[in-house]
């Protein structure tokens, strides 16, 4: 025989915890969009020819740099986390690719995770095979004429100027070495 009748207490007791369990969930996403800037304006970030030259970061030692030092050349920010499998996954091409930079482009990946160096520091000397140079945002504004990241990682091209070429969310494999190889055959 099957039971129809539910008591009151437990019926509310199903709506509380779905209650909180949504509540938690927007609250998450909406602290996730927070994070990484993604408040207002749209989810499709600065259109090509927008000038990001202001964008700064810090380096390990806590050296300020801005996409502007990087005038005459082309640069590929990627925006990552430790704690994020798809950013796992494309830091071995983000390394390749910073390691062979030299004066055609740079490579900058830039960590928005919330612990700062104490989450990097500790994920980099765990996989030291990367060989990875790290950057951390100069501040809570620091990435925003990058308009939103909606989601990690997220890369941005620069051309030689500072202007914004493309972006792009997700990790596809090769994408951004075609994207950098066609971007300095520009002149």
């Amino acid at each position: 025989m099957v039971e129809a009748y539910m008591p009151e207490s437990r019926w509310r007791l199903g709506v509380a915890a779905l209650m909180v369990g949504g509540g938690l969930l927007l609250g998450g996403v909406v602290l996730f969009r927070g994070l990484l800037g993604g408040g207002g304006g749209g989810s499709e970030g600065a259109k090509p020819g927008t000038d990001v030259s202001r964008v700064a970061f810090r380096d390990e030692e806590g050296n300020r740099h801005t996409l502007a030092d990087y005038r005459g050349r082309v640069v590929l920010v990627d925006v990552w986390a430790t704690w994020c499998p798809p950013c796992r996954r494309s830091l071995p091409e983000v390394a390749e690719l910073q390691k062979v930079g030299g004066e055609a482009y740079a490579v900058l990946p830039i960590s928005v995770d919330r612990g700062g160096w104490s989450d990097v520091k500790p994920f980099l000397a765990q996989n030291p095979q990367l060989g990875l140079t790290a950057y951390l945002p100069d501040g809570g504004e620091a990435l925003d004429a990058f308009g939103p990241i909606p989601g990690i990682p997220t890369t941005i091209l620069v051309d030689r100027e500072g202007r914004l070429i493309k972006r792009w969310s997700g990790y596809g494999e090769g994408l951004a070495r075609r994207a950098l190889d066609e971007a300095v055959g520009r002149r």
